[in-house]
């Protein structure tokens, strides 16, 4: 938290001391990453700003419940015009915000309903980068586990993420007593502070138990399950490096990233028959609708075929558009 920031410093001490009780929320109840909780903090105090600019006034508890629906809409029209911001950033401030004003109201500091009259700007369709299979497997299969430690780490967290759909924060915050038995499935704490649970194929275990042998330190029980080279929890920049280093040297293209691995896993299971439910539940997602976006790779893949293979293949509508009559 930036207890420095000038707008911060012009609040009233209440409004003060609500938005820092929001921000230890966000982290220790909420278990949001130190990233988003500083994105959130940022997004705010813009909106705070702004508030005090557009109204004149103190940002009070008492300025905060009389904001109109339209105080809300110039915040996000001065961002998309002054700021140059798009529709994702818009709507991730107006999601902090919202976070922001939830929480007044859950402590009886503020209330207002205006904010929910306010639509969340509309948002491109952003359709995951995922690898193709072949693609998936030249990465895992150029880390050699028997060249050194490290090597069969690095193994061991992208099969992970490939083999069963996790974001690399999950992976690289679970420690040695969250680690299944063989035949069992993982527990995972996601966003959200969100538990499910994954199976867990061969694979992966052969390729954790790998590592935890030729891991030089101990490995204790309520500590991490995958660390860097001085023994402390491993940091993604080091397996990014890794990737980046892998995806050089094979001339994969730059989406080739850990979190390309996880969009991979979903992708595949879709292609394979998969069924849209139970993807969900596996990537953790709160709504259908996120993993739907799944369906727009397959379908994109599928038409490459099309095209590569069919003998009536050429300039077409867009799939799925028949002439109708």
């Amino acid at each position: 938290m930036n207890a420095s920031h000038p707008v911060r410093e012009a609040l009233p001490r209440k409004t003060r001391d609500a938005l820092d009780g929001w921000l230890s929320s966000l982290a220790l109840e909420r278990r949001l990453s130190a990233h988003t909780v500083t994105n959130y903090q940022r997004d705010v105090l813009g909106f705070l700003g702004f508030t005090a600019h557009h109204t004149g006034e103190s940002v009070s508890f008492s300025t905060l419940s009389n904001l109109r629906a339209a105080d809300f809409r110039a915040w996000l029209a001065q961002r998309r015009t002054h700021d140059d911001v798009g529709p994702r950033t818009l709507a991730r401030g107006l999601s902090a915000v919202r976070t922001f004003f939830r929480y007044l109201a859950r402590e009886d500091l503020a209330k207002n309903a205006q904010i929910a009259l306010v639509r969340t700007p509309k948002q491109p369709v952003s359709v995951p980068k995922a690898l193709s299979v072949e693609a998936a497997d030249k990465l895992l299969d150029n880390l050699e586990p028997e060249k050194n430690w490290m090597q069969a780490r690095d193994l061991a967290v992208l099969t992970l993420l490939y083999g069963a759909g996790l974001r690399i924060s999950e992976a690289l915050t679970l420690d040695v007593k969250d680690w299944p038995k063989r035949g069992t499935p993982l527990r995972v704490i996601g966003k959200g502070n969100k538990t499910r649970i994954l199976p867990v194929i061969e694979a992966i275990h052969d390729a954790v138990e790998d590592y935890r042998e030729q891991c030089p330190h101990v490995l204790a029980s309520a500590g991490p399950l995958f660390v860097g080279a001085r023994g402390g929890r491993l940091n993604p920049r080091s397996l990014q490096g890794t990737l980046a280093r892998l995806r050089s040297g094979l001339g994969l293209p730059d989406s080739a990233t850990p979190h390309a691995l996880r969009h991979s896993f979903a992708t595949h299971l879709l292609g394979a028959g998969g069924d849209l439910r139970t993807i969900q539940e596996l990537l953790g997602h709160a709504s259908l609708s996120t993993t739907q976006t799944y369906a727009a790779v397959d379908t994109a893949r599928l038409m490459e075929v099309y095209d590569a293979a069919h003998p009536k293949a050429g300039p077409r509508a867009e799939f799925g558009s028949a002439d109708k009559g």
